[in-house]
């Protein structure tokens, strides 16, 4: 019974169009691997097995994003074995919850009659995600197997948002008994029918008055349409490297332009996406006259918009509009005539300047980008829902599994510590072309530029905040089999030239 349990349940996420599952293997979760392996080798999906749960969940956060980049939205899905390899799944759920990325966790779980007992890898897996998970199924231990079809086809409509236009991780906890081998082999035949959901409609684009000074703020996840937006309506755009809107005319200096004042006579802002990296920008979003452009999840931190709508239909531009962006582009000019630059954000100016798609890590680096990269075309993407320093190189993997492409990560010597198992590969896996761009301050460098650094004992700065470590990142790297460089900043353009073939390291030193 388990293993037709096992076998419905990959069947049915095949219907549903997941084409790729993230196993980390485990006993309990044994008759979901052989059904996998079968569903493998009978062309219906790809598997990819990661040892270290924690990993997997980020590695399968990757390839969502990377059917995003490629302008789609597909279902991953991770599976685990029962325990703490669930646990461990938590901080992708969270960041797939707060970034709206369709993950399905599958977790095998001991049947009913030896949960509360003390049996061994036995908790209360059942709700472990709480309020983060969109949705979540428990099926028990003999189930009819039949009965597993139209909740699974659920589940994945619940991922993707299609019905509520907010999609985001689920859960499914599947009850096994032994014998967890199957009594025979399974030999899928021809993939089953996809099920179609119809989407629910978004609302037509909501017209706004011409004439009032204006500024586009488009933050994580915006995607192009601010960017037609703002060229549309002559207005001038603020766009982070993440939000797939820094290309054209959008402003490469804007967080120093609003710290100048440049702002004071702003009388609308239009927000696209998720805005995170500059408290300028949040004092922006701050003020009256806020029109969120969002789904049912929007950014409106401090609860002043005055309207959230599916769309806007730019107006006309007027004289006033045109005098308005001649204002912020010609303050972004000077602003680039004069910029030189800290380590940091000439090494983030260099790798912008690449063409490889880019995973970007949280903290200082992607602020490094914000205040460094000219606005042009870069498939950039970074883990901006709850902008964690976790799971950076997994999802990067995942990114680069996902596209079938070579993917540079750019990320701090903290978030590498934090994710250097995202390095490992198995011997029967696939190779992954994946470089890693360790940008080494010696520690969490953003603490410095907080309200924490101007306090007066420095001892209490680096020990409680900035944590310096004794890190060898040559030496990681060749634990996992990867390659190895130490590049000085000056010299990183020419070391970026070459292509990326299996996975690498660069380190880059930004103090001596």
């Amino acid at each position: 019974m388990s293993a037709g349990v096992a076998r419905e349940v990959v069947t049915q996420l095949v219907a549903a169009g997941v084409r790729d599952v993230v196993l980390s293997p485990g006993s309990r979760s044994a008759p979901l691997a052989y059904a996998l392996a079968a569903a493998e080798r009978a062309g219906w999906l790809r598997v990819h097995v990661r040892v270290d749960e924690r990993s997997a969940g980020f590695f399968a956060l990757g390839l969502a994003r990377a059917a995003a980049l490629s302008g789609g939205a597909q279902p991953v899905a991770v599976a685990t074995t029962s325990g703490t390899a669930v646990a461990n799944l938590h901080p992708a759920v969270l960041e797939a919850s707060h970034s709206g990325i369709p993950l399905l966790v599958v977790s095998a779980d001991r049947p009913h009659e030896l949960r509360g007992t003390g049996a061994n890898q036995t908790t209360a897996q059942v709700g472990i995600f709480g309020g983060a998970v969109r949705a979540a199924l428990d099926l028990p231990a003999g189930v009819d197997p039949v009965a597993v079809r139209g909740h699974v086809t659920r589940l994945v409509a619940a991922a993707l948002g299609t019905l509520s236009r907010d999609p985001g991780p689920v859960h499914v906890n599947v009850g096994f008994r032994e014998p967890l081998v199957p009594p025979d082999r399974w030999v899928p035949g021809t993939p089953p029918p996809p099920v179609h959901l119809a989407p629910a409609p978004t609302g037509e684009p909501v017209a706004v008055p011409s004439g009032v000074r204006t500024l586009v703020v488009a933050g994580d996840g915006a995607g192009p349409v601010a960017a037609r937006v703002a060229h549309a309506a002559n207005w001038p755009l603020l766009a982070e490297p993440t939000s797939g809107s820094r290309t054209g005319a959008a402003l490469t200096h804007y967080q120093s332009l609003l710290a100048a004042g440049l702002a004071e006579g702003v009388e609308r802002v239009v927000v696209f996406g998720h805005p995170t990296l500059s408290r300028p920008v949040s004092a922006l979003l701050a003020r009256p006259g806020v029109v969120v452009v969002g789904g049912p999840r929007w950014t409106d931190v401090a609860g002043v918009a005055a309207a959230v709508v599916p769309g806007i239909a730019p107006p006309e531009p007027t004289t006033g509009d045109l005098a308005w962006l001649a204002r912020w582009r010609t303050a972004d000019a000077e602003a680039e005539e004069t910029w030189r630059g800290s380590p940091i954000e000439r090494a983030a100016r260099a790798v912008w300047e690449r063409d490889e798609v880019l995973v970007i890590g949280s903290s200082t680096t992607i602020r490094a980008f914000d205040r460094a990269a000219a606005p042009r075309e870069v498939r950039a993407v970074a883990n901006r829902g709850l902008a964690g320093i976790d799971g950076t190189v997994s999802t990067a993997a995942g990114v680069t599994a996902g596209l079938g492409e070579p993917v540079r990560v750019v990320l701090g010597d903290l978030a590498f510590l934090h994710d250097a198992g995202g390095l490992a590969m198995g011997d029967l896996e696939r190779e992954a072309d994946l470089q890693v761009v360790v940008l080494d301050d010696h520690g969490g460098g953003i603490f410095a530029g907080l309200e924490h650094g101007a306090q007066p004992d420095a001892d209490v700065l680096a020990r409680y905040f900035t944590t310096p470590q004794r890190l060898d990142p040559g030496g990681i790297a060749r634990a996992f089999g990867a390659g190895y460089a130490r590049v000085a900043v000056e010299d990183l353009p020419a070391a970026l030239a070459g292509p990326i073939r299996g996975r690498s390291v660069l380190h880059v030193p930004l103090s001596q």
